[in-house]
């Protein structure tokens, strides 16, 4: 608990005050990937592993973007920094560790961001949302990859869309914002990659499947590359009778 609690309170200060209320769940993501740590190492190597291929054969190799880098266990930032002039982390909160962790490594042509990218205030304000729009004026782009991030903004834009009781928003909010992320990683000039995990299932110690869900909202992703499972909730984690298990596809 101490450890969360310098987490949080480092971070917060750290973090724009347009985002700050987001630091506590980063922390919890945190706090939850030190304990699942051993659950999640294959997880972590087959995204690494994803975009690594990506990136594969690129031969100009200027400015590469991350969008959700999140907490970096999941992406091949060594490679990343010492391949491309310049590398851009985009999330709504860097964590405080993070942020040491990059300074100590002394990754000079990494640079941080802090935006939302969800598109849902372009879609609140009745314009076609382009979430990744922003990224049209990144100079020289080579590369960029969306890095477990799309469910989360699926996850995080219902929630919204529900507390805030639809206020002028389409039914289909949810399944638009999913689909223009997509559309935008398409659209752009570069080689791009997805990781992300699609689906999820709540299973008990008998294989029995309890609860199931989409994750995309019915949002077919382009060509999947590869696919794996990432057990989230280990038995333990959020009950000793069930498992929390994501299916994850990645495509480039």
């Amino acid at each position: 608990m101490i450890a969360e609690a310098l987490q949080y309170l480092a971070t917060a200060a750290l973090t724009g005050s347009a985002h700050r209320r987001f630091a506590r769940s980063s922390v919890n993501l945190w706090s939850r990937a030190g304990r699942c740590s051993r659950d999640w190492a294959a997880h972590e190597a087959n995204s690494k592993e994803a975009i690594s291929t990506a990136i594969s054969g690129l031969t100009q190799r200027r400015t590469a973007v991350v969008l959700g880098s999140g907490l970096l266990r999941d992406v091949p930032i060594e490679q990343l920094a010492e391949s491309f002039d310049t590398v851009v982390l985009v999330d709504l909160v860097h964590l405080a560790s993070v942020r040491v962790r990059l300074k100590g490594k002394r990754y000079r042509n990494v640079r941080l961001i802090e935006r939302d990218l969800s598109g849902y205030d372009d879609l609140a304000a009745r314009r076609e949302p382009e979430p990744l729009g922003f990224l049209r004026s990144v100079p020289y782009l080579d590369f960029v990859v969306s890095a477990n991030l799309l469910s989360q903004i699926g996850r995080g834009v219902k929630r919204r869309y529900e507390a805030e009781a639809s206020a002028g928003m389409p039914a289909d909010t949810v399944e638009r914002l999913i689909a223009a992320h997509i559309q935008g990683l398409a659209d752009l000039p570069c080689r791009t990659c997805l990781v992300t995990d699609i689906s999820y299932t709540v299973i008990d110690r008998t294989g029995k499947v309890h609860e199931e869900a989409d994750l995309l909202h019915g949002v077919k992703p382009r060509e999947v590359k590869a696919r794996w499972d990432w057990p989230v909730a280990p038995f333990g984690e959020e009950s000793r009778d069930y498992q929390i298990l994501h299916k994850v596809i990645a495509s480039w």
